[in-house]
């Protein structure tokens, strides 16, 4: 009864510090002079995207579960993407 909460509790966590390495990645980027009005643009269309998959998720019956999981996998590739650039 308790797995379903402690997966979504263990998730929004790694969710939490992934996002966090991002806003992180980002800022370096930044500091060094290498951040672009193109990214900042690419991220506040990312964010509008993601909350409106998340809305549309939840008002068609899915689950926070499946919205934490998206959201993780937009992260984690937002990571990847700035890792290498």
């Amino acid at each position: 009864m308790l797995e379903p909460w402690i997966k979504l509790t263990i998730n929004t966590t790694l969710l939490t510090l992934e996002a966090q390495s991002v806003i992180g990645l980002r800022l370096a980027q930044i500091a060094m002079g290498q951040g672009t009005p193109a990214e900042a643009h690419l991220m506040m269309t990312e964010k509008m995207l993601a909350f409106m998959d998340a809305a549309t998720t939840v008002a068609s019956g899915g689950s926070a579960h499946a919205v934490v999981e998206d959201y993780r996998r937009r992260v984690q590739a937002n990571a990847r993407r700035l890792r290498t650039a």
